[in-house]
């Protein structure tokens, strides 16, 4: 029986290797079956995540140029159906035997296993394997929830932590000098509990307000339909958790470390002596409390991005802006 050629077209980094690890993909039934030859190509193949016609244009032109009999492509960007507004997990021409697949809808949780199901689901389903019961139905539609927490986990928050790596080093400087002043003592001490928790949201906040700034990673809808409204939202909703969740490991990195510099270099009873006021070293973890906070602000907004492509990356708007100048350039090229 003649092997069915099956094409996977990737966008590059975490779809292209999710693709590799798949390529030993078998057909539900057994050796009754014809076998999958699966060819794996990287590539950004959309020209936009509100386009899914677009994408299968793309896949079937690929398709004849490889001779591929099945073709599905895998990227880590958002579809929408623009009929009824729902998120589309998957989307087949069965005609042309080609389907897109969007990763970030399998929820970025257990991407291999998900992904193994979801594209059997699609080739069976494509080659005429699931006609005759051996196939499992794939849904078509995600949720909200589950394609956002797709999209944060695929953009990988704790990665910004290397790009923020000269800011941090900032921090800890401010951090260091900050813990043996006698007012940053006194000034932690005179502030009760909430004060301090709101000092450390403010100051959480501003760093995030700063990188979505200094890195225009502001998506604005281009033009005023609810569709591409609602693209931007989900844009910036996912880069403003990302950046959140990045920002909030720096801090707590700042806090542990400060708080080992003044458990190190302080005794409570020698400061308190210094200022008259009774202190004990649970005095120390307001005073790095305060100071953590202090310094995310002063040593974030006072120093460059050692790596402004960490931020950048946390963008789906920049990522997307990317294929589309590749492909751009590839079409003047012809």
């Amino acid at each position: 029986m003649k092997p069915i050629q099956v094409g996977l077209m990737a966008d590059p980094a975490a779809p292209t290797e999710l693709a590799h690890r798949l390529c030993d993909l078998k057909p539900p039934g057994g050796t009754e079956r014809a076998a999958w030859n699966i060819e794996v190509v990287s590539e950004p193949f959309s020209m936009g995540s509100e386009d899914v016609d677009t994408a299968l244009a793309r896949l079937r032109d690929h398709a004849r140029d490889h001779e591929w009999d099945v073709v599905i492509g895998l990227t880590e960007l958002p579809f929408r159906d623009e009929g009824d507004g729902r998120y589309l997990l998957a989307e087949t021409d069965q005609g042309q035997r080609a389907a897109v697949l969007s990763l970030p809808a399998l929820g970025g949780v257990s991407m291999h296993r998900r992904g193994r199901h979801a594209v059997r689901a699609l080739v069976s389903g494509l080659d005429g394997t699931a006609q005759d019961g051996h196939g499992e139905p794939l849904p078509r539609f995600t949720n909200r929830f589950r394609l956002l927490l797709g999209m944060v986990l695929a953009n990988r928050p704790w990665l910004l932590v290397p790009g923020l790596k000269s800011a941090l080093v900032a921090a800890l400087a401010t951090g260091a000098v900050a813990t043996i002043n006698s007012t940053v003592w006194l000034l932690a001490g005179s502030l009760s509990p909430w004060r301090l928790l709101v000092a450390m949201i403010a100051s959480i906040a501003l760093v995030v307000g700063w990188l979505v700034i200094d890195g225009g990673l502001w998506d604005r809808a281009e033009d005023n339909s609810d569709g591409a409204k609602e693209r931007s939202r989900l844009y910036n909703t996912s880069t403003l958790i990302t950046l959140t969740i990045g920002v909030v490991i720096c801090y707590l990195a700042l806090y542990i470390v400060n708080l080992v510099w003044a458990l190190f270099v302080l005794d409570p009873a020698v400061m308190g002596g210094y200022l008259k006021v009774s202190l004990d070293y649970g005095d120390l973890f307001v005073l790095t409390w305060f100071v953590a906070s202090a310094a995310t602000v002063g040593g974030a907004l006072g120093s460059s991005l050692e790596s402004e492509e960490a931020v950048r990356a946390a963008a789906y708007s920049k990522r997307e802006e990317d294929r589309r100048n590749k492909l751009a350039n590839e079409r003047n090229q012809k």
